[in-house]
């Protein structure tokens, strides 16, 4: 059965999953309501106490959209986080942090680091398994935009096809993300440094002239500008990283005595394991060599914690409302008492109102639960919205089988619970709600 088992398609075990989270459910109305049809009955109830219906169906669904949201939303920061260094296949930088290399060289985020020299860089470039050494320079900015300066063979790796434009053919071109606000032909002074601490006036009436606009990547890179990284050499007073006299287009070959050196090289190779040759060869006590996706595959393992806390507060969160309803349930029975009592009175079965009770509180559930998934589809979204926003990585959280088996069971615990009151409600006496009514 196990062995059936693995060989299922995994989306037909999440559903088979699914369906067997909500089974109890299913049976327990079947087998309460076996006989009957209260809805008549039902349906007074509901019209008689609107208010509190809808109170208990707005508590419900905000919980189930918050339990939902929360679990989504983790999961496509993953997804977004993953996507993002997709393209980065080998960092090569100076020995230090692989977490700050990668922030920086992947994610933009401004930080110092040591610079690999002109040899070291030749040797990089130089090495028979290499297809790319694409240096990324950085420092420079315009208003949110960070400043990059690379290769064109880095442009079109990055993003391939530009939307618009042509990859820059000299040093005072640039190529700038889908997301920066300039058109073809606008202009650009860079400013040094970032944010507060940025000099506007520090590099002149130097200015770039956009040539291309990159299409959307999903990624840091859409709110960048990137400029042969000669550019960004010059403007800071350093050499072209040519011979003297050089009058050339813009990328290697490179002549490592006027190379002035570099944070980063993106390296790539065509075949995976030269990849993780390349590793190798260039870890040693001059370099540090890593894959982006393994530093944060990682790093997001050591966040796991998160993950887990996240899933535990939606759970408790469930819970704690699975009780509150269920005390609600109580309190709303003593509303119902004469109801029932005269329902009895009148010679109704004591299963029939059993049956009543628990349908009227499983309606309550089944309806906040609906109204909490679809909350939950539209806060997820809103929320990705404005995490892309504030980190400039495509969030895309989606409701997925974990949020519906979360759901479902959910559902099926909370329609358990509320068999409770419902037999409760058998054991008091018509006579004294009768007369004390």
């Amino acid at each position: 059965m196990a062995d059936f088992w693995v060989s299922l398609p995994v989306w037909l075990q999440d559903f088979g999953l699914f369906l067997a989270l909500l089974t109890p459910a299913v049976l327990a109305g079947l087998v309460t309501l076996r006989g009957y049809t209260p809805w008549g009955l039902l349906a007074g109830l509901l019209r008689r106490h609107l208010w509190v219906s809808l109170t208990f169906v707005a508590l419900i669904a905000v919980s189930v959209a918050i339990g939902t949201g929360l679990l989504a939303q983790e999961r496509g920061l993953r997804r977004g986080t993953a996507m993002a260094a997709d393209r980065f296949d080998l960092i090569v930088a100076a020995p230090g942090s692989e977490v700050t290399v990668m922030l920086a060289a992947v994610y933009l985020q401004p930080a110092d680091m040591a610079l690999l020299d002109g040899p070291t860089y030749e040797t990089i470039a130089s090495h028979e398994n290499v297809d790319l050494a694409a240096p990324i320079a950085f420092g420079d900015s315009w208003h949110e935009s960070p400043v990059v300066g690379t290769t064109p063979q880095f442009v079109t790796h990055l993003g391939g096809e530009l939307a618009e434009g042509v990859v820059f053919g000299a040093i005072d071109e640039a190529v700038i993300g889908a997301r920066v606000p300039l058109a073809i032909g606008d202009t650009l002074t860079p400013a040094h440094g970032h944010g507060d601490a940025a000099e506007d006036d520090a590099h002149g009436d130097f200015s770039y002239r956009v040539s291309g606009r990159m299409l959307p990547t999903g990624t840091p890179w859409d709110k960048a500008i990137l400029v042969p990284v000669e550019g960004v050499w010059l403007v800071h007073g350093l050499p072209n990283g040519h011979s003297d006299g050089w009058n050339g287009p813009p990328g290697p070959p490179f002549d490592p005595a006027f190379f002035p050196g570099t944070p980063a090289v993106l390296v790539r190779a065509e075949a995976l394991w030269a990849n993780y040759a390349l590793k190798s060869a260039f870890t040693t006590d001059r370099t540090m060599a890593f894959f982006p996706g393994s530093v944060l595959a990682r790093l997001l393992s050591l966040l796991g914690d998160v993950r887990e806390v996240m899933s535990l507060l939606a759970v408790v969160t469930q819970v704690l409302v699975a009780v509150g309803v269920l005390a609600g349930l109580f309190i709303l029975m003593r509303l119902f008492a004469r109801r029932l009592a005269l329902l009895r009175a009148l010679g109704a079965p004591r299963r029939f109102v059993f049956a009543l009770v628990w349908s009227y509180a499983a309606t309550l559930i089944a309806a906040g639960t609906l109204l909490g998934l679809v909350l939950g589809m539209v806060a997820s979204a809103a929320i990705s919205q404005v995490v892309s926003e504030r980190t400039d990585i495509l969030i895309e959280a989606s409701l997925g089988w974990p949020e519906l088996h979360m759901v479902a069971a959910f559902l099926s615990l909370s329609v358990l619970l509320a068999l409770l009151p419902a037999a409760l409600t058998l054991r008091r006496s018509p006579v004294a709600d009768l007369r004390s009514t």
